[in-house]
């Protein structure tokens, strides 16, 4: 039972998740007014906000104009909802600290809200990557080492800066420093190095598929904050196997 209210929490907590991702790309307040159907601007009621439910009753349509409604909504909430029950099962299970899990689950959200919203407007919204800063500051000051986690966050944010300015920002963004300061609050060393040998590698991969497709050019602009943030959530979740993997390239 414990398993599936998990899950069932996720999947709520992934449709506010969606939410806050459209309204910050049209600036509305997040935490006010009601849900509207972005294409005919009916409000909508408790029967098609259910999360996953509502999407599969209505076969993907607006239950009122019948225009399609963007996979988008129901791909984030399964994956919050996956998320939050392999957090609940692999950490919680083992630590039964309450405050961590909580912790934990908001800094996964964070993560998911910057991944699409990258994805769709490559830009990382610092309404979202500030108080997502602050919060894995707060937390890293209770535990054994925050040195560490410190250190790595600026470590990481360095070495992404240091990229913005030799490339004049070609390469990088400043949303892609604070980024790269989060994961290093978040994993600290030597997972920060995982997770970011990982995104490169990722995003090389990526990269050189959409080419070979013609979906992109070799100039082509691809963000690279869904790389940063799927690795950390990777690296986060299943830290002993990544540690296996590279283990005879990193210095543990």
């Amino acid at each position: 039972m414990a398993h599936l209210f998990i899950f069932i929490f996720g999947l709520a907590i992934g449709s506010f998740l969606n939410v806050v991702i459209f309204r910050l790309g049209k600036s509305k307040l997040i935490l006010f007014g009601r849900s509207k159907c972005p294409k005919c601007g009916k409000i909508l009621n408790w029967r098609d906000l259910a999360p996953l439910v509502s999407f599969v009753w209505q076969k993907g349509r607006c239950h009122y104009c019948g225009k399609k409604i963007s996979w988008q909504y129901p791909i984030v909430e399964g994956t919050t909802g996956l998320l939050f029950l392999l957090i609940f099962s692999l950490d919680f299970a083992q630590s039964k600290n309450f405050i961590s899990l909580i912790y934990y689950l908001a800094i996964i959200s964070f993560l998911i809200i910057i991944f699409v919203y990258d994805l769709k407007h490559y830009l990382i919204p610092d309404k979202i990557v500030y108080p997502a800063i602050i919060a894995t500051f707060l937390f890293c000051l209770l535990g054994a080492n925050p040195l560490n986690q410190i250190l790595s966050a600026f470590l990481a944010g360095a070495f992404f800066l240091s990229l913005v300015l030799l490339s004049k920002g070609e390469w990088m963004g400043l949303g892609d420093v604070k980024l790269a300061f989060l994961m290093g609050l978040f994993l600290g060393w030597p997972m920060i190095l995982t997770a970011l040998l990982l995104s490169f590698f990722s995003g090389a991969a990526v990269g050189m598929f959409l080419i070979v497709l013609g979906k992109k050019k070799m100039k082509s602009e691809i963000p690279f904050g869904p790389f940063l943030t799927g690795s950390t959530i990777l690296v986060f979740l299943f830290e002993p196997f990544f540690q296996s993997v590279f283990q005879n390239f990193i210095i543990f």
